[in-house]
């Protein structure tokens, strides 16, 4: 059982998942900084200061008001973070986006490489030397 678990983990496809959730996991945390960093201060120019990962609705409660969702969640009361969430959408999309953009790539290199290489068209040529010798000799005959 041991060795044929080996022989399991050995096999491409399970290395080559494994390196694709470690470059995922690398490639998430660069576009939530993308996100938060860089997309909603552009984001928030265009809607008057508004800054999505902060925003949020208290759900019961005791009636206070909370300057941040950190302040909220750590008074222990429920947070309807609705900007946490938008904030997410937006990762989701820009990683979905990339995605298709790689696998669109990668399945057109495959198909390049799978296409048999193209040959020249026949291009019509005129009649041969062999021919023409053919033609006069007929012609010379007929005389």
């Amino acid at each position: 059982m041991l060795q044929e678990f080996k022989d399991f983990i050995a096999k491409g496809n399970v290395m080559d998942m494994a390196v694709g959730i470690i470059i995922g996991a690398a490639f998430t945390a660069i576009v939530k900084s993308m996100v938060e960093d860089l997309l909603n201060p552009i984001i928030g120019l265009f809607t008057g200061g508004l800054d999505f990962s902060d925003k949020f609705v208290v759900l019961g409660g005791d009636g206070a008001a909370y300057d941040s969702l950190d302040a909220a969640r750590e008074a222990g009361v429920a947070a309807f973070a609705y900007g946490s969430f938008i904030s997410a959408v937006i990762n989701f999309l820009i990683i979905a986006f990339v995605v298709f953009m790689l696998v669109r790539y990668v399945n057109k290199v495959k198909a390049m490489a799978e296409r048999p290489e193209e040959v020249a068209p026949d291009v019509p040529t005129g009649p041969s030397e062999k021919d023409i010798l053919i033609e006069i000799r007929d012609s010379l005959q007929a005389r």
